[in-house]
């Protein structure tokens, strides 16, 4: 692999990371809790950020930062053959760093884009109906935002130690 090449995955690998890991924990930490704090308003800046885009973008962000890491694996690696260099602190870290991204993505895809599609599609039938929430919509909201919130911190605390396991690889 080229030097010109690994820069490029290394660069996307680190810039695209800290967009998809810092986005991530925004959202979970600061930006989820205070929509849910703001009620219908909230609703509507969620509804906004969705058609805007931010879950493709956090979505492309998460497969290109993996894509440039196993790149990167397999180069240090030398194509995943170097028994040496897997089983050494570096290679056991990023491997680390890299299981908890790809259990990330596993709850970010699995648990938090179905609830957030399922509460927008209740949203938008509901503000379609120009009425209040019954009781069993409400309570509906009520079960996809917690599932929003907690999987968005379990992801959000995977990826970060993630980001830290790849910070400190290099020194283990």
């Amino acid at each position: 692999m080229s030097l010109a090449l690994l820069i490029f995955l290394r660069v996307i690998h680190i810039v695209l990371g800290v967009f998809w890991v810092g986005a991530v924990a925004f959202i979970a930490f600061l930006l989820f809790p205070t929509i849910r704090d703001s009620g219908p308003a909230g609703g509507a800046v969620m509804q906004r950020l969705m058609a805007r885009g931010v879950n493709l973008a956090l979505m492309a962000a998460a497969i290109l930062t993996v894509l440039s890491g196993l790149g990167l694996y397999w180069h240090d690696s030398a194509g995943f053959t170097s028994t040496e260099w897997l089983a050494s602190g570096p290679g056991r870290t990023f491997g680390l760093g890299a299981v908890l991204a790809f259990i990330g993505i596993g709850i970010g895809m699995g648990v938090n884009s179905r609830a957030a599609k399922q509460l927008g599609a209740l949203m938008a039938r509901i503000q379609g109906a120009g009425r209040p929430p019954t009781p069993e919509e409400t309570a509906a909201i009520q079960r996809l935002q917690d599932r929003l919130a907690k999987g968005g911190v379990a992801t959000a605390v995977l990826l970060l130690l993630a980001a830290a396991a790849m910070a400190v690889a290099r020194y283990t």
